[in-house]
């Protein structure tokens, strides 16, 4: 089935229609695989600086770092979006130092667009993004880089003022022209409240089942983090055990001398 590519263009228009398919990826195998299935956006995310570096948030991950996996996951996808996260400190400075790290993902690093976490105070730098040619994914609701302000991974939208600025916010980044906003750890029923006002769509992560689509952690759904797990992150597979297993095997065989056997082993032919 031949699978045409993904951009932000047919993300957007996906908006109540089709559910959008999103995952993180940080290497080009596991892109490749993730990409041959039809996953229609693929997030390099600076998660990768706690499930490959075992930091404990994503705070220290830096440009170098993501520029590296981002090229790796752009290099192996075919039918996905590839969307690049932009660390923390790397849009923040200033308007200037954001334009310059925006457009290295995309002519360094093949990346189709970059995200950005923050509601209506970044939406003027966003729009000034937008306007010079660089696609934007907003983030609000848990914003991971802010997780000391918050005093914690907390769930938002419970109060009439976090409910206040998470709507201004959504509405300000529409209005910015970001084609998608995630919205990550938002009461549920205050998400259809933002998934209904906004005209884009709405990608949740913890945030129920009234977005317009979903994305999870690849390490988390194949289980190949042991660290924190999330309520919301289901495990769809075990590759912790399963790679414990075949390491265990592999030294028994070592040790009781069953590997390597002939026909893996390089021999002077006789005659």
């Amino acid at each position: 089935m031949k699978m045409d590519k993904m951009t932000t263009v047919k993300i957007r228009a996906r908006k109540g229609r089709e559910k959008i398919v999103a995952l993180t990826a940080y290497d080009f195998f596991t892109a490749k695989f993730l990409d041959s299935v039809g996953i229609d956006m693929l997030l390099v995310g600076d998660s990768v600086n706690m499930v490959l570096y075992g930091k404990p948030d994503t705070l220290s991950a830096t440009m170098d770092i993501m520029l590296a996996h981002t090229e790796a996951v752009a290099s192996a996808a075919v039918r996905s979006l590839v969307v690049a996260d932009m660390p923390f400190l790397s849009y923040q400075v200033s308007w200037e130092e954001a334009v310059r790290n925006a457009g290295r993902f995309l002519k360094e690093s093949g990346a189709a667009a970059v995200k950005l976490e923050g509601g209506c105070e970044i939406a003027p730098l966003v729009s000034r993004l937008v306007g010079m040619g660089v696609p934007v994914l907003g983030h609000i609701g848990m914003q991971p880089q802010s997780y000391h302000k918050y005093g914690g991974y907390c769930l938002q939208g419970e109060t009439k003022e976090s409910r206040e600025y998470l709507l201004k916010s959504a509405r300000s980044l529409e209005e910015a022209g970001v084609f998608a906003i995630v919205l990550e750890k938002v009461e549920a029923n205050f998400t259809k409240v933002i998934t209904d006002t906004v005209s884009v769509p709405t990608i949740g992560i913890g945030s129920g089942p009234f977005c317009d689509g979903q994305i999870l952690v690849v390490n988390d759904i194949l289980g190949m983090f042991d660290g924190f797990k999330p309520r919301f992150a289901r495990q769809y597979d075990d590759f912790r055990s399963r790679i414990k297993d075949a390491a265990s095997r592999f030294a028994r065989d070592v040790r009781e001398g069953r590997f390597p056997e002939k026909k893996e082993s390089f021999f002077e032919e006789e005659g």
